[in-house]
């Protein structure tokens, strides 16, 4: 990256935090034997005119799901478990599972599903599992008041996973990619495998083999002075410190008690952190000699897993996920037709991976030249501010980065 370029990401970033379209972020670009490039923009906490530092600690909401996929296929290289094992072989409570006839349609209106749930299906989130959000039909209110809130949560993994056991899938196991809970489940069963919290899983399988010390499902107390504020927008789209996260999923300060790891979404991590991680997927599984997957393992997570017919049909909030431009490995978005890739999943080479989180941050790395980007923000907006386009520069901005990075 040149001087200039540097400069203008800088001079491009501020200016959307001048906007009040932004309220910081704390982004790197990095590159095999070059400087890391750090840029830190605006404030970690608008009400207190907190700056944003380059350790500052950001909650990752989706960043989360490629940890998650990693730490289990790092079981799965120890043959603790096969991908087409059912996963009632961990979870019995999963048996019997029915299928909504139409996604949309009455919840007693259902047929048997015509097989478990894979390992397989969770990691490449074709187990028929959803987020009830991104529905209008029963599915949406029977999630929420079933499941309860998708991080923050009351309930145990234990009880979480009983009443999903209630719930009807949207889909037959095997069929179709639906984005939605299955790296949660898929946490809570490694856990299990593991007899131990999925927190800790990560800590002993990722994070301390790679150094990354400021990630955490909970922020401990002696670093909650680099956490940023959940950060959105009030009605008239002006930035503000908020209370909870939308759709109550997240709370300001979790009680030590909650036990919920939510493998899907739950993290708080650092700019370098994330690169610490990130740079697996331009090492083959390894970082500095410190090898996390085998080489054919990483491969596989990193190749397109879906059908061309899956493909296709994936979608969110209406629009296609992967008909042009890209697959979904396990965890991650892949590029397949650079020419047709949307930079906000990722873009570059044939083979490059990311994926983005709803709170506004993202991440990137492109095996072809080497090169990883993160960028970690909090932009947490509700579904109906979507609607109305307020809080959409922080992609804008993602776009920028990327381009100029």
């Amino acid at each position: 990256m040149t001087t200039q370029s540097a400069s203008t990401i800088d001079s491009i970033l501020s200016e959307h935090v001048a906007q009040g379209e932004l309220a910081g972020v704390a982004a790197l670009v990095w590159r095999p034997e070059r400087p890391t490039r750090a840029i830190t923009v605006g404030r970690r906490d608008v009400a207190r005119d907190l700056p944003v530092t380059r350790d500052t600690i950001f909650r990752i909401a989706s960043l989360t799901k490629p940890v998650t996929s990693v730490a289990a296929l790092t079981l799965l290289d120890e043959g603790r478990f096969d991908l087409d094992d059912p996963i009632t072989r961990v979870a019995p409570e999963l048996e019997n599972l029915q299928v909504l006839q139409d996604p949309e349609g009455p919840l007693d209106n259902t047929l048997a599903a015509r097989r478990a749930i894979t390992f397989r299906d969770l990691l490449t989130h074709r187990s028929g599992l959803t987020y009830g959000e991104f529905h209008r039909g029963p599915i949406r209110a029977a999630c929420a008041t079933t499941l309860g809130s998708q991080i923050d949560n009351v309930l145990s993994p234990d009880e979480w996973i009983a009443k999903l056991a209630t719930l009807p899938l949207i889909d037959q196991p095997g069929a179709a990619f639906h984005y939605g809970i299955s790296d949660d489940v898929l946490g809570f069963l490694i856990a299990r495998i593991e007899e131990t919290t999925l927190g800790a899983v990560m800590r002993r399988r990722v994070f301390d083999p790679l150094g990354m010390h400021d990630t955490h499902f909970v922020v401990p107390h002696d670093k909650r002075r680099r956490q940023a504020a959940l950060t959105g927008f009030d009605h008239a789209g002006r930035l503000t410190t908020l209370a909870v996260a939308p759709g109550g999923h997240a709370l300001a300060e979790r009680p030590d008690s909650m036990t919920f790891e939510a493998g899907g979404g739950g993290l708080w991590s650092t700019a370098d952190d994330y690169l610490a991680f990130a740079r697996l997927f331009v090492g083959g599984g390894a970082v500095d000699g410190v090898r996390i997957l085998r080489p054919e393992t990483c491969a596989l997570m990193m190749s397109n897993q879906l059908t061309s017919t899956q493909r296709a049909d994936a979608r969110m909030f209406g629009r296609p996920l992967f008909a042009k431009g890209h697959g979904y490995g396990m965890g991650v978005a892949v590029v397949m037709e650079p020419e047709h890739a949307d930079v906000l999943r990722c873009r570059g080479g044939v083979g490059t991976v990311g994926w983005p989180g709803a709170y506004g941050s993202w991440w990137q790395a492109d095996p072809n030249d080497g090169s990883v980007l993160v960028f970690l923000s909090h932009n947490m907006l509700e579904m109906s501010q979507l609607a109305q386009g307020i809080g959409l520069a922080t992609w804008s901005a993602i776009a920028s980065f990327h381009a100029l990075a």
